[in-house]
């Protein structure tokens, strides 16, 4: 059997949470993730967690920060003014919204902080700072030279 190696093309069901077992997205319930291991879809943690695997197997592994999203990034916080918001959206902490960003590509920002004439967002990745948990089911490995 083929093992999961860099540049594989790998077919596989995932699900993604964090360590309170929040759901964070998952294949399991539509059609199966194929990647080729190095372009990026995935972050290094969870290519490293598929790296040796076999077609068959199940894996589970958690992401630290570090080999997920990473940490939030204060360069990364920016102040909108409050009348910047549609009358209809009510801007609460926590809460995540897409804005238009360059080349009209939707950026999430998460609203950190609401004083009376300014929004603080931070637009880091929503997963930063997690830990995550990992698993996933390879339904199917073709090596480099197999693919393309």
């Amino acid at each position: 059997m083929n093992k999961i190696q860099h540049n594989s093309e790998v077919t596989l069901h995932y699900k993604l949470s964090l360590e309170d077992g929040t759901m964070v997205e998952t294949s399991y319930n539509d059609e199966p993730l194929t990647v080729i291991i190095g372009d990026g879809i995935l972050t290094e943690g969870m290519e490293q967690a598929l790296l040796n695997h076999t077609e068959g197997n199940k894996i589970s592994s958690v992401i630290i920060p570090e080999h997920g999203f990473g940490y939030p990034d204060e360069n990364n916080q920016h102040s909108i003014p409050a009348d910047d918001f549609p009358p209809d959206l009510t801007p609460e902490p926590g809460q995540i919204i897409a804005f238009d960003g360059p080349d009209n590509q939707e950026i999430p920002g998460t609203i950190l902080e609401i004083n009376s004439n300014e929004v603080i967002v931070d637009f880091s990745h929503p997963l930063a700072g997690h830990t995550l948990l990992f698993e996933a089911d390879i339904i199917n490995v073709k090596l480099p030279q197999e693919h393309d």
